[in-house]
Protein backbone atom coordinates (compact mmCIF):
# COMPACT_ATOMS: atom_id res chain seq x y z
CA UNK A 1 0.00 0.00 0.00
CA UNK A 2 1.23 3.45 -0.63
CA UNK A 3 0.12 7.15 0.23
CA UNK A 4 -0.13 10.04 -2.78
CA UNK A 5 -0.35 13.73 -1.84
CA UNK A 6 -1.69 15.92 -4.76
CA UNK A 7 -1.39 19.86 -3.95
CA UNK A 8 -3.57 21.78 -6.91
CA UNK A 9 -2.79 25.34 -6.79
CA UNK A 10 -3.25 27.64 -8.79
CA UNK A 11 0.82 28.22 -9.57
CA UNK A 12 1.33 24.18 -9.81
CA UNK A 13 0.37 21.14 -9.05
CA UNK A 14 2.69 19.23 -6.76
CA UNK A 15 2.81 15.60 -6.50
CA UNK A 16 4.52 13.51 -3.30
CA UNK A 17 4.10 9.14 -3.15
CA UNK A 18 5.04 8.08 0.11
CA UNK A 19 4.86 4.21 1.89
CA UNK A 20 3.24 3.53 4.79
CA UNK A 21 5.87 4.64 7.18
CA UNK A 22 6.39 8.20 5.39
CA UNK A 23 9.12 7.37 3.33
CA UNK A 24 8.77 9.88 -0.01
CA UNK A 25 9.31 7.54 -3.04
CA UNK A 26 8.89 9.70 -5.96
CA UNK A 27 7.89 13.03 -6.64
CA UNK A 28 6.00 15.29 -9.53
CA UNK A 29 5.52 18.47 -10.89
CA UNK A 30 3.15 20.11 -13.17
CA UNK A 31 1.06 23.33 -14.31
CA UNK A 32 -1.63 25.38 -12.63
CA UNK A 33 -4.74 23.62 -11.42
CA UNK A 34 -7.14 25.77 -10.09
CA UNK A 35 -10.91 24.53 -10.68
CA UNK A 36 -11.45 27.30 -12.54
CA UNK A 37 -9.56 26.55 -15.34
CA UNK A 38 -11.67 23.55 -16.14
CA UNK A 39 -12.08 20.08 -14.16
CA UNK A 40 -11.13 18.28 -17.32
CA UNK A 41 -8.44 20.67 -17.44
CA UNK A 42 -6.92 20.22 -13.44
CA UNK A 43 -7.31 16.02 -13.63
CA UNK A 44 -5.49 16.48 -16.71
CA UNK A 45 -2.49 18.28 -14.66
CA UNK A 46 -3.18 16.35 -12.21
CA UNK A 47 -2.41 13.23 -14.22
CA UNK A 48 0.68 14.53 -14.88
CA UNK A 49 2.11 15.35 -11.55
CA UNK A 50 1.11 11.85 -9.91
CA UNK A 51 2.34 10.13 -13.09
CA UNK A 52 5.71 11.57 -12.62
CA UNK A 53 5.56 10.60 -9.34
CA UNK A 54 4.70 7.01 -9.60
CA UNK A 55 7.39 6.85 -12.32
CA UNK A 56 9.96 7.86 -10.35
CA UNK A 57 8.53 5.54 -7.18
CA UNK A 58 9.40 2.89 -10.36
CA UNK A 59 5.38 1.83 -9.98
CA UNK A 60 3.44 0.77 -13.26
CA UNK A 61 -0.35 2.14 -14.30
CA UNK A 62 -1.47 -1.28 -12.50
CA UNK A 63 0.24 -0.71 -9.25
CA UNK A 64 -2.43 2.29 -8.60
CA UNK A 65 -5.02 0.33 -7.05
CA UNK A 66 -2.56 -0.04 -4.08
CA UNK A 67 -2.54 3.64 -3.64
CA UNK A 68 -4.83 5.53 -1.24
CA UNK A 69 -5.00 9.50 -2.50
CA UNK A 70 -5.67 12.87 -0.75
CA UNK A 71 -6.03 15.57 -2.88
CA UNK A 72 -6.37 19.48 -2.11
CA UNK A 73 -7.36 21.43 -5.18
CA UNK A 74 -7.55 25.61 -5.09
CA UNK A 75 -11.28 26.66 -6.08
CA UNK A 76 -12.82 23.20 -5.85
CA UNK A 77 -15.47 24.83 -3.15
CA UNK A 78 -17.13 26.49 -5.98
CA UNK A 79 -20.59 25.15 -6.48
CA UNK A 80 -20.61 21.65 -8.24
CA UNK A 81 -16.78 21.31 -8.85
CA UNK A 82 -15.95 18.98 -6.16
CA UNK A 83 -19.05 16.82 -7.28
CA UNK A 84 -17.76 16.72 -11.20
CA UNK A 85 -14.29 16.24 -10.40
CA UNK A 86 -15.54 13.07 -8.35
CA UNK A 87 -16.82 11.80 -11.99
CA UNK A 88 -13.43 11.57 -12.96
CA UNK A 89 -11.76 8.46 -13.49
CA UNK A 90 -9.39 8.28 -10.65
CA UNK A 91 -7.28 5.01 -11.09
CA UNK A 92 -6.75 4.68 -7.20
CA UNK A 93 -7.50 2.28 -4.06
CA UNK A 94 -9.81 5.20 -2.78
CA UNK A 95 -9.33 9.31 -3.40
CA UNK A 96 -10.00 12.06 -1.12
CA UNK A 97 -11.07 15.56 -2.46
CA UNK A 98 -10.57 18.57 -0.41
CA UNK A 99 -9.62 22.12 -0.80
CA UNK A 100 -5.72 23.04 -1.04
CA UNK A 101 -6.35 25.96 2.23
CA UNK A 102 -7.78 22.37 4.35
CA UNK A 103 -4.55 20.25 3.44
CA UNK A 104 -2.47 22.95 4.01
CA UNK A 105 -4.01 23.17 8.09
CA UNK A 106 -3.86 19.69 7.88
CA UNK A 107 -0.09 19.99 6.98
CA UNK A 108 0.73 22.67 9.60
CA UNK A 109 -0.78 20.71 12.15
CA UNK A 110 -0.40 17.22 11.65
CA UNK A 111 -3.60 16.87 11.72
CA UNK A 112 -4.42 17.97 14.53
CA UNK A 113 -6.65 21.25 15.56
CA UNK A 114 -5.01 24.75 14.65
CA UNK A 115 -5.22 27.74 12.11
CA UNK A 116 -3.43 28.88 9.76
CA UNK A 117 -3.51 32.02 7.57
CA UNK A 118 -2.29 32.22 4.18
CA UNK A 119 -1.12 35.32 2.57
CA UNK A 120 -0.24 34.65 -1.26
CA UNK A 121 -1.77 36.09 -4.48
CA UNK A 122 -5.05 35.50 -2.63
CA UNK A 123 -5.50 35.29 1.34
CA UNK A 124 -7.54 33.41 3.57
CA UNK A 125 -7.69 32.11 7.55
CA UNK A 126 -9.00 28.52 8.06
CA UNK A 127 -8.97 26.14 11.00
CA UNK A 128 -10.26 23.10 12.46
CA UNK A 129 -12.29 22.80 16.03
CA UNK A 130 -12.90 19.82 17.43
CA UNK A 131 -13.73 18.28 13.69
CA UNK A 132 -15.18 21.52 12.70
CA UNK A 133 -14.09 23.75 10.22
CA UNK A 134 -13.92 27.63 10.38
CA UNK A 135 -12.69 30.03 7.85
CA UNK A 136 -12.52 33.69 7.16
CA UNK A 137 -11.93 35.68 4.22
CA UNK A 138 -10.75 34.24 0.84
CA UNK A 139 -14.36 34.91 -1.10
CA UNK A 140 -12.52 36.11 -3.98
CA UNK A 141 -10.45 38.90 -5.44
CA UNK A 142 -11.75 42.14 -5.43
CA UNK A 143 -14.90 41.75 -2.99
CA UNK A 144 -12.00 39.68 -0.63
CA UNK A 145 -8.45 38.56 -0.31
CA UNK A 146 -7.86 41.31 1.98
CA UNK A 147 -4.01 41.78 2.75
CA UNK A 148 -3.09 40.08 0.05
CA UNK A 149 -1.24 40.43 -2.71
CA UNK A 150 -3.87 41.45 -5.19
CA UNK A 151 -5.22 44.03 -2.43
CA UNK A 152 -1.41 45.32 -1.76
CA UNK A 153 -1.48 45.66 -5.89
CA UNK A 154 -4.50 47.29 -6.00
CA UNK A 155 -4.52 49.75 -3.24
CA UNK A 156 -0.77 51.19 -4.88
CA UNK A 157 -2.78 52.03 -7.90
CA UNK A 158 -5.57 53.54 -6.44
CA UNK A 159 -3.29 55.68 -4.72
CA UNK A 160 -1.02 56.32 -7.52
CA UNK A 161 -4.22 57.58 -9.79
CA UNK A 162 -4.89 59.45 -6.79
CA UNK A 163 -2.02 61.31 -7.23
CA UNK A 164 -1.80 61.57 -10.73
CA UNK A 165 -4.62 64.16 -10.32
CA UNK A 166 -3.64 65.63 -7.85
CA UNK A 167 -5.71 64.50 -4.91
CA UNK A 168 -2.86 63.39 -3.02
CA UNK A 169 1.09 63.92 -3.43
CA UNK A 170 3.56 61.54 -4.89
CA UNK A 171 5.81 59.92 -3.47
CA UNK A 172 8.92 57.52 -5.33
CA UNK A 173 6.45 54.35 -5.23
CA UNK A 174 3.59 56.34 -7.07
CA UNK A 175 6.09 58.14 -9.40
CA UNK A 176 7.60 54.24 -9.91
CA UNK A 177 4.11 53.27 -11.10
CA UNK A 178 2.82 56.34 -12.60
CA UNK A 179 6.14 56.14 -14.34
CA UNK A 180 5.61 52.12 -15.98
CA UNK A 181 2.33 53.78 -17.35
CA UNK A 182 4.32 56.38 -19.18
CA UNK A 183 2.34 59.02 -16.84
CA UNK A 184 -0.58 58.60 -18.76
CA UNK A 185 -4.23 57.40 -17.09
CA UNK A 186 -5.71 55.90 -19.29
CA UNK A 187 -2.91 53.66 -19.53
CA UNK A 188 -3.57 52.54 -16.20
CA UNK A 189 -7.67 52.24 -16.91
CA UNK A 190 -6.44 50.11 -19.81
CA UNK A 191 -4.27 47.69 -18.13
CA UNK A 192 -6.59 47.61 -15.45
CA UNK A 193 -9.81 46.50 -18.39
CA UNK A 194 -7.74 43.07 -18.53
CA UNK A 195 -5.83 42.95 -15.37
CA UNK A 196 -6.10 39.54 -13.33
CA UNK A 197 -5.97 38.49 -9.06
CA UNK A 198 -2.12 37.74 -10.32
CA UNK A 199 -0.87 41.11 -12.37
CA UNK A 200 -1.91 42.84 -9.57
CA UNK A 201 0.20 40.57 -6.94
CA UNK A 202 2.72 41.34 -9.13
CA UNK A 203 3.12 45.05 -8.03
CA UNK A 204 3.27 43.98 -4.04
CA UNK A 205 6.90 42.87 -4.34
CA UNK A 206 7.30 46.65 -5.13
CA UNK A 207 5.16 48.29 -2.75
CA UNK A 208 6.47 46.03 0.27
CA UNK A 209 10.39 47.15 -1.11
CA UNK A 210 9.04 51.03 -0.78
CA UNK A 211 7.73 50.57 2.84
CA UNK A 212 11.21 48.92 3.77
CA UNK A 213 13.05 52.16 2.74
CA UNK A 214 10.09 54.52 4.58
CA UNK A 215 7.91 55.65 1.62
CA UNK A 216 4.57 56.68 3.03
CA UNK A 217 2.24 55.30 0.67
CA UNK A 218 4.27 52.09 0.44
CA UNK A 219 3.57 52.17 4.40
CA UNK A 220 0.14 53.10 4.27
CA UNK A 221 -1.15 49.93 2.34
CA UNK A 222 1.33 47.91 4.00
CA UNK A 223 -0.12 48.60 7.66
CA UNK A 224 -3.72 48.57 6.40
CA UNK A 225 -2.59 44.84 4.96
CA UNK A 226 -0.97 43.72 7.86
CA UNK A 227 -4.29 44.98 9.93
CA UNK A 228 -6.55 42.88 7.73
CA UNK A 229 -4.06 39.97 8.40
CA UNK A 230 -4.17 40.55 12.13
CA UNK A 231 -8.00 40.46 12.26
CA UNK A 232 -7.61 37.12 10.77
CA UNK A 233 -5.06 35.68 12.75
CA UNK A 234 -7.70 36.91 15.68
CA UNK A 235 -10.99 35.49 13.94
CA UNK A 236 -8.72 31.92 14.45
CA UNK A 237 -8.24 32.49 18.07
CA UNK A 238 -11.73 33.78 18.47
CA UNK A 239 -12.94 30.54 16.73
CA UNK A 240 -10.93 28.14 19.67
CA UNK A 241 -8.09 27.23 17.58
CA UNK A 242 -5.45 26.57 19.71
CA UNK A 243 -2.28 27.60 17.82
CA UNK A 244 -2.28 29.37 14.16
CA UNK A 245 0.79 30.12 11.52
CA UNK A 246 0.93 32.29 8.66
CA UNK A 247 1.93 30.62 5.41
CA UNK A 248 2.09 31.97 1.65
CA UNK A 249 4.94 33.37 -0.74
CA UNK A 250 3.94 37.03 1.09
CA UNK A 251 4.23 35.69 4.80
CA UNK A 252 7.68 36.31 5.32
CA UNK A 253 7.51 39.73 4.39
CA UNK A 254 4.17 41.19 5.69
CA UNK A 255 4.76 39.29 9.46
CA UNK A 256 7.25 42.32 10.46
CA UNK A 257 4.32 44.49 10.14
CA UNK A 258 2.04 42.71 12.17
CA UNK A 259 0.47 43.89 15.44
CA UNK A 260 3.58 42.25 18.46
CA UNK A 261 0.63 40.05 20.21
CA UNK A 262 0.05 38.42 17.46
CA UNK A 263 3.73 37.57 16.19
CA UNK A 264 4.01 36.24 19.39
CA UNK A 265 1.42 33.68 19.18
CA UNK A 266 2.22 32.73 15.57
CA UNK A 267 3.59 29.12 15.37
CA UNK A 268 6.28 27.77 13.52
CA UNK A 269 4.23 24.99 10.98
CA UNK A 270 5.05 21.53 11.15
CA UNK A 271 4.64 20.53 7.52
CA UNK A 272 3.31 21.92 4.39
CA UNK A 273 0.66 21.14 2.41
CA UNK A 274 1.77 17.84 0.58
CA UNK A 275 2.02 16.54 4.36
CA UNK A 276 -1.64 17.83 4.46
CA UNK A 277 -2.62 16.11 1.58
CA UNK A 278 -0.42 12.59 2.67
CA UNK A 279 -2.38 12.70 6.02
CA UNK A 280 -5.90 13.07 4.44
CA UNK A 281 -4.95 10.05 2.10
CA UNK A 282 -4.23 8.04 5.21
CA UNK A 283 -7.23 9.05 7.36
CA UNK A 284 -10.14 10.34 6.34
CA UNK A 285 -13.01 8.65 5.15
CA UNK A 286 -12.26 7.54 1.62
CA UNK A 287 -15.10 9.13 -0.75
CA UNK A 288 -14.04 6.94 -3.91
CA UNK A 289 -13.04 3.57 -3.34
CA UNK A 290 -12.30 0.63 -5.71
CA UNK A 291 -12.44 -2.58 -4.31
CA UNK A 292 -10.54 -6.02 -5.95
CA UNK A 293 -11.58 -9.51 -6.47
Amino acid sequence: MYLLGIDAGGTSCKARLTDMSGRIIGQGLSGPANANSGIRNVFATMQEAYQQAMSEAKLSSSDAATICAGIGIAGIGREGAKAEMQTQPFPFRSTVIHNDAFIANMGAHSGQDGGIVIVGTGSIAIGRVKGTDVRAGGYGFPISDEGSGAYIGLQAIRITLRASDGRISHSDLTRHLFEKYHYQTHEIVGWMDKAKATDYAALAPIVLQAAETGDRHGRLITRHSANHIDSMVRSMYNAGVPRCALLGGLSASIEPWLAPDIRAELITPDGDALDGALWLAKHAEPETEKTNG
